[in-house]
């Protein structure tokens, strides 16, 4: 009965790592909803210094902030590469890799180098293998990532393209769409275009009121598009982040339920051979009763 005890060991095997995958995919569901509490609180403020931004720029048209600078020499594009700090979420960081290099690949083609900000550690490892400039990065930032921790390596791109160093800063993530559906996103950060400041009817007429600046308008509204260029960068992370909690989920639900499914079939295969273990030992009982 060697091969039985085998059997068992693995079943046991099998089972405990069904409890462990089942545990995570509870921790994950849990994760996930204060993940998407999260995102949806970071939505408002950003809105709102939007709504503030936009109509200072409209109030002040004759200034153009270093953030809406078109038309750079420099032949170098930014990317703030946002991913996981952890595995065990299925194709997410592959995914997002996979578009962050094909676009830097496209870029390659057309004689145009990168920089990269690398936000979590998959995104961080993988970008030091391929070769990439990185620039700044911050790892570990945990299930609630704080403001503070995200404004410096930020600031490092923030700082390159005002001085002219980069051309535009392109901000990669996964959006969170539903639980089942996490897509990967490349969009422009940099230079701030016009529909990103763009008001509906009703956000124009709710903002009627003249402004007071301290100490003057052009600081304020350079200072309010800092802020609002922060908010999109903690949004993106916060969206990756209930991507990530969702994508784990599903991976850990169906890890335990493969891990049932196996469980199932060994125990088959193992009621089998002690089945035939039994009946090759009647057998040899019977004959050797008809031998006596």
């Amino acid at each position: 009965m060697a091969v039985g005890k085998e059997i068992r060991g693995k079943i046991k095997s099998v089972e405990g790592t069904k409890k462990i995958t089942k545990a995570m995919e509870m921790v994950s569901a849990s994760k996930m909803r204060k993940a998407q509490e999260r995102m949806r609180q970071a939505r408002p403020y950003a809105d709102k210094v939007r709504n503030i931004a936009a109509n200072l720029a409209q109030a002040n048209p004759e200034y153009k902030s270093p953030y809406m600078r078109t038309g750079g020499n420099a032949k170098v594009t930014g990317l703030i590469v946002v991913t996981t700090d952890k595995g065990l979420c299925g194709g997410l960081n592959t995914n997002i890799l996979r578009a962050v290099t094909n676009r830097m690949r496209e870029w390659q083609g057309q004689g145009v180098s990168t920089r990269t900000v690398a936000i979590g550690n998959k995104g961080m490892a993988f970008m030091n293998r391929i070769g990439a400039k990185v620039i700044s990065h911050i790892v570990q930032l945990g299930d609630a990532p704080p403001v503070d921790r995200l404004v410096g390596p930020v600031k490092v791109m923030l700082d390159a393209f005002v001085a002219g160093e980069v051309d535009s800063v392109h901000l990669c993530y996964t959006r969170f769409i539903n639980t089942m559906k996490q897509e990967p996103v490349i969009e422009q950060l940099l230079p701030l275009g016009a529909e990103r400041l763009q008001q509906s009817s009703e956000e124009k007429s709710a903002y009627g009121w003249d402004y007071i600046y301290e100490p003057d308008a052009v600081s304020v509204i350079d200072e309010l598009l800092t802020r609002y260029v922060e908010a999109l960068v903690y949004q993106s992370v916060a969206e990756n982040m209930a991507s990530e909690q969702s994508a784990r989920m599903v991976a850990m639900k169906a890890a335990t339920d493969n891990a049932g499914n196996l469980i199932n079939e060994l125990k088959l295969i193992y009621n089998k051979t002690r089945q035939a273990a039994i009946t090759k030992e009647l057998s040899e009982i019977v004959g050797g009763a008809a031998a006596v």
